[in-house]
C-alpha cells in the first residue's frame, strides 16, 4: 500500500500538513501557501499546506529510488512518426496556418516497485545529477499527483502586481550549436508571451528586459528571454492563468492554431508535462510557476500497473530540419532518463553513461508507448 504523506518541495522550500485541495484558481488569491499543478490539457490541482519551512534538499539515499529498467522506456512517437510530424507542421506553416508549433512525445516505462516509488526521492537524484532553477516535488497520494520536476523554465512569477515570464526557445549542446532558426523561434514566442500578458496587464507596462540570453544547463544551453508586466486592477491568478495557459513556449504561434495541430499530431496526453508546476503564497501575493518540462510523473491508472512518464519535445518552424528536431528531443531526454533509470544521481559516471546509452536506444528504436 502506498502510504507516503502529502508533500511539496520547491528548491529549499518544503511544505507539509495538507489542509485543502481544490481545482478552483480563485483559491490562489485567498489565503495560505498553495502547491499548484496544472496539466497541459487544463486540469488544475491546488493544494494548501499548513507547515512551510526551508531546509536543504536531502542527499540521495542509495536504494531509496528504484527507477525503471533503462531498456524499457517506450515513446508515444518513434523517430519515423516524429519526423513525419515535423514535416506535417512545415506544411501547415507553408499554408500560412501557423508560424511555429511545439511537437512533443511522452516516454513511458513500468516501475519495478510501484508501492514504494517516491517522487521526492527522484527529486533528490535530479538535484544531484541535473540541478535546475525550478526543481521540485508535488506528492499528493490518492489524488493522482506525483510529480518530480527539474524544470529550467519560468512560466509565471508574481510579486504583488508585477508578473514575469521567462520563455525558453532554442537548444544546443553548446552556444555554437544555436542557429538563426533558434533566435527567430525565441522572438516569435516572446511576441506571443507579450500578447498573452498584455491581456491582463495595464496598458504600456509589458516590456522585454532581456531577449535571447544564452543560459547554460547540465549538458546543454538554451536561449532565454524575460517578459515583464504589471497586472491591471482586479486581475488575479484566475485571470492570469486564463490569459497565458498553456505556456506559449510549449504550444506555438498563433497559440490557437498550434493547439489544433498538437491535438492532431500527438498520440498521448501531455499531462503535467508542458503544464505549470510551482507554488503560490496567497498571503504575500507572491508565487512562482515553472513550465513543466524536464518533468517526471507517476501514473497509477494504467491497467497493466503504475508507470513513470517523461515528456520531451521541440519547437518546429519553417527552418526546422526533421532529423535535427528529433535529435533535440533526445538531447533533452537522455541525461534525465539516465538519472531516473540509473538511480545514482551521477555519483557513478560509468553506470550513468550505460543507463543513458540504453535509454537512448530504447526511445530511438521503439514505437508507440504501451
Amino acid at each position: 500500500m502506498h502510504r507516503l504523506a502529502p508533500l511539496a518541495r520547491f528548491g529549499r522550500l518544503i511544505a507539509t500538513d495538507l489542509r485543502d485541495v481544490t481545482s478552483d484558481p480563485e483559491a490562489l488569491d485567498s489565503t495560505g501557501f498553495w502547491a499548484v499543478a496544472a496539466d497541459f490539457e487544463g486540469g488544475l490541482t491546488c493544494a494548501r499546506f499548513g507547515d512551510v519551512r526551508t531546509e536543504p534538499v536531502p542527499a540521495p539515499v542509495p536504494g531509496r529510488w528504484r527507477g525503471p529498467d533503462a531498456g524499457r522506456w517506450r515513446s508515444s512517437l518513434d523517430r519515423d512518426g516524429y519526423v513525419a510530424g515535423v514535416r506535417r507542421i512545415r506544411e501547415h506553416i507553408a499554408a500560412g496556418e501557423v508560424y511555429q508549433a511545439n511537437l512533443c512525445r511522452v516516454l513511458t516505462a513500468p516501475l519495478p516497485d510501484p508501492d514504494s516509488a517516491d517522487v521526492d526521492a527522484l527529486t533528490s537524484l535530479l538535484a544531484r545529477g541535473n540541478p535546475a532553477p525550478y526543481a521540485g516535488t508535488i506528492r499528493l497520494p490518492g489524488r493522482g499527483v506525483e510529480i518530480a520536476t527539474a524544470s529550467p523554465e519560468l512560466y509565471l512569477r508574481r510579486t504583488g502586481a508585477v508578473v514575469e515570464s521567462g520563455p525558453i526557445k532554442g537548444t544546443g549542446r553548446t552556444a555554437a550549436d544555436l542557429l538563426e532558426k533558434d533566435h527567430a523561434e525565441n522572438v516569435m514566442i516572446v511576441d506571443l508571451v507579450r500578447n498573452d500578458l498584455g491581456r491582463v496587464c495595464a496598458a504600456g507596462t509589458v516590456t522585454v528586459p532581456e531577449l535571447c540570453a544564452v543560459e547554460a544547463h547540465p549538458g546543454l544551453v538554451h536561449l532565454v528571454s524575460t517578459v515583464r508586466g504589471e497586472l491591471g486592477p482586479e486581475q488575479g491568478w484566475r485571470h492570469l492563468l486564463d490569459a497565458t495557459f498553456p505556456p506559449g513556449s510549449v504550444t506555438g504561434a498563433p497559440k490557437s492554431s498550434a493547439l489544433k495541430i498538437i491535438e492532431a499530431l500527438e498520440t498521448a496526453p501531455r499531462g503535467p508535462y508542458c503544464g505549470g508546476i510551482g507554488w503560490v503564497d496567497a498571503d504575500r501575493r507572491t508565487g512562482e510557476l515553472a513550465v513543466g518540462i524536464r518533468t517526471f510523473w507517476i501514473d497509477r491508472t494504467e491497467p497493466a500497473g503504475p508507470v513513470l512518464r517523461f515528456g520531451t519535445g521541440a519547437g518546429i518552424t519553417w527552418g526546422s530540419d526533421p532529423g535535427r528536431e528529433w535529435d533535440e528531443t533526445e538531447l533533452k531526454a537522455s541525461r534525465l532518463l539516465a538519472i531516473a533509470s540509473g538511480g545514482d544521481g551521477g555519483t557513478h559516471p560509468g553506470r550513468g553513461e550505460r543507463a543513458r546509452a540504453t535509454a537512448y536506444r530504447a526511445i530511438s528504436a521503439e514505437g508507440p508507448a504501451r
